[in-house]
């Protein structure tokens, strides 16, 4: 797809973080892989101000090939994905709040609703803190995503990652609407898990799910 298409689709979807409440503010990222490399986000710009222009290609080295403004800081993290998994070529990034607070519990979301798995697996993992922008953080996301198309930043927030764009905006809201239901479940005393069997068959029904043909 045409760099310049991808570019204003980068700017519909990070100008819905604020109206959704993914996130707030400056907070969080956006990234669309490329020939050459990928697309992503600028630092420190406010999402309703930012323009296709903004956007910054990148190759994995951290060098910019095209725009004129910074990058995020959050560079390492996205190229890191990028690079492990051929199948993901758009990833969302954002601090939104049920899935911020319990990534600062440094726990798992785990199979308390069968919905967990319509990202890959029977629970949506959290991986290890590091220090935000680092190498270590990045090496830790791959390690916690493996194969699953989301998963929780300790102390920090979620990531979600898709084969296009738009899916990883939706699976960014999937996790922030599961982590709001857990919460809510601790709250009411605690979930029932479901079992890894129960887990699994629903993990395979959604590989085809919502499929018309």
């Amino acid at each position: 797809m045409n760099n310049n298409i991808l570019r204003k689709e980068i700017i519909t979807v990070v100008r819905q973080f604020n109206s959704t409440g993914l996130s707030f503010g400056r907070s969080g990222n956006v990234s669309v892989r490329t020939a050459r490399g990928f697309l992503i986000t600028a630092t420190g710009i406010a999402y309703a101000d930012m323009k296709a222009t903004d956007i910054v290609e990148m190759d994995h080295q951290g060098q910019s090939i095209a725009g004129r403004r910074k990058h995020s800081s959050e560079w390492r993290m996205h190229s890191a994905i990028y690079q492990k998994r051929r199948d993901i070529n758009a990833i969302v990034h954002v601090h939104s709040p049920y899935a911020t607070g319990v990534a600062c519990t440094r726990r798992p979301i785990p199979a308390f609703h069968y919905m967990v798995t319509v990202l890959g697996g029977d629970s949506i993992p959290c991986a290890k803190y590091a220090t935000f922008g680092t190498v270590k953080l990045a090496r830790n996301v791959v390690t916690a995503l493996g194969t699953l198309h989301a998963c929780l930043l300790a102390n920090h927030g979620q990531i979600a990652v898709a084969a296009d764009l738009a899916t990883a905006f939706r699976y960014a809201g999937e996790v922030e609407n599961l982590a709001r239901q857990y919460c809510i479940s601790l709250m009411a005393g605690g979930p029932v898990l479901l079992d890894d069997q129960e887990m699994q068959v629903n993990v395979e029904k959604f590989k085809t799910y919502g499929k018309q043909c």
